[in-house]
This record gives C-alpha cells, structure tokens and sequence, in this order.
C-alpha cells in the first residue's frame, strides 16, 4: 500500500506538472485564423473591387504571423500566384511580421504608423535596420508559394516595413496574438484592404493607439513633409484616391470594444 501511495502521489505531481506546462503554453498559431479562413476573408474584400477599397483593384498577398513572429500562413487572392506581384509575398510577411513586433497589449502600431518615425530625425530612425528578413522563410520553391506548406510557415519572418498595410491582431479580450500583412496594391490600399480583413476574422480588440480614433489607423497629416503627429502616412497617388475611404474606416469598419 505504501508503494501504491508513492506511486499515486508521483503520479499527482506529473499531472499538476503537465496542467501547468500546458496552462502556460504560447498559443502561437493555434489561437490564430486558419489559412482557408485567411483565404476566405481576403477573396471577400478584393471581390468589392477598387471603389470600395481603393488604389489599383490589385490581386494581393495575406501572411499571418503569431506573436513570436513566426509565419502561420501565407495566401493570396488571385487564381494563381501569378496574378499578383511576386515581390509581395515577401512584403507582405515582413508587414505582418513589423506590426506585431512593435505593438504591445496595451498599444497597437500599424506599419502605416511607423512612416514618419522612421524617416530621418524621426523617433523611431533606423528602425527599419533593426530586423533583417529571414532569407530561409522567404526563398523556396514557387510552387509551395502560397499554399499551406509555403517556406514562411513555421519560420520566424522578420523584417521591418514602415508604410500601410501591416496591423496588429487582437483577441476580442484585448490581447495581441499576432499580426496580419496585406501587399499587393498601393499602401494605402493594402492598410484599407488589411483593416477590413481583420475586421472580418474578428480580430480587432485594439486596446490603444497614435490615431484621432485611438486606434492604428493610417494618419494622413503630412504637410509639406511634416507630420505633426509624428507618426503620419503620405496620401497615396495611383487608381482610385485613399484618403477619404481611410479616415472613415474606423466608423465603416469599427474596432471592436474589448468583451
């Protein structure tokens, strides 16, 4: 009976041990959208075409990274990967990669946000040097491009881009678990197109931010190069103009309030 007991309590320990590991784990891409889901979202924002979302009416690149920023999936739009501009792929990883790296649970910072504090004697200067992409995510072969077993998948990104088109992704509870990129088109499409697929795959409890809106929306306050705020996006020329559909997106496509 003795050692029946022994045995019993190292088995409690194990198990407590166990819940506790477990409880502890990192969601990683477990607690983000599936690749069809990814898929899903982005192939119903491109069909409402350039009047709604601006810029050229490109076919676009969607990467996901979770919040160690390591590729959770890669798609893209079109009815093959040929139908969008190959160097997006990449960019588009890097954005969702950059707007998870520098946003926190309490702040969010979109890649179109970073603009202005990037330029020089902004206060994030160089800030586009701190994080060279991962050349093993991003070189493979083409035909894995897109699809569930493309070389970004599993692999930590890296990257850091300072235009539109990358946001952070927060649970309905507030809590950042990754970032998504959008490329493809202008910048300013690509952030319109990204802040509508976010909204999609209801991940957008964003708890604070630098926009009028509190939020990460683009700020378009550049005036004869000065950004006032500190953190403006320069209006994007190209197709159909982004200004207008980008200071309403927060009220078309409103940020969820944390539950």
């Amino acid at each position: 009976m003795k050692h029946f007991g022994v045995i019993c309590f190292r088995f409690f320990l194990l198990t407590a041990f166990c819940h506790s590991a477990f409880a502890q784990q990192k969601p990683g891409c477990a607690a983000l959208p599936s690749r069809d889901a990814l898929k899903v979202a982005l192939t119903q924002v491109i069909k409402e075409g350039k009047e709604a979302n601006t810029g050229l009416g490109n076919q676009e690149w969607a990467s996901i990274v979770d919040r160690d920023g390591t590729g959770c999936a890669v798609v893209f739009s079109g009815p093959d990967r040929g139908a969008q501009w190959p160097g997006s792929r990449a960019i588009s990883a890097e954005k969702a990669s950059t707007a998870n790296a520098f946003s926190t649970d309490n702040f969010a910072l979109s890649t179109a946000n970073l603009y202005s504090a990037a330029q020089p004697g902004g206060r994030l200067f160089s800030i586009i040097n701190s994080s060279p992409p991962n050349p093993l995510a991003l070189i493979g072969d083409p035909n894995s491009f897109g699809q569930a077993n493309d070389p970004i998948v599993g692999k930590s990104v890296g990257g850091a881009i300072v235009f539109g088109g990358g946001l952070p992704l927060y649970d309905q509870k507030g809590k950042l678990l990754g970032g998504i990129g959008l490329s493809g088109d202008t910048s300013c499409a690509d952030h319109v197109i990204a802040w509508k697929v976010r909204h999609l795959l209801k991940l957008d409890g964003v708890p604070m931010g630098v926009s009028p809106g509190q939020n990460d929306n683009m700020i378009l306050d550049i005036q004869n190069g000065t950004s006032p705020s500190g953190f403006g996006h320069p209006s994007c020329k190209g197709g159909k103009p982004s200004d207008e559909v980008i200071k309403k997106l927060d009220q078309t496509h409103p940020i969820r309030p944390k539950s």
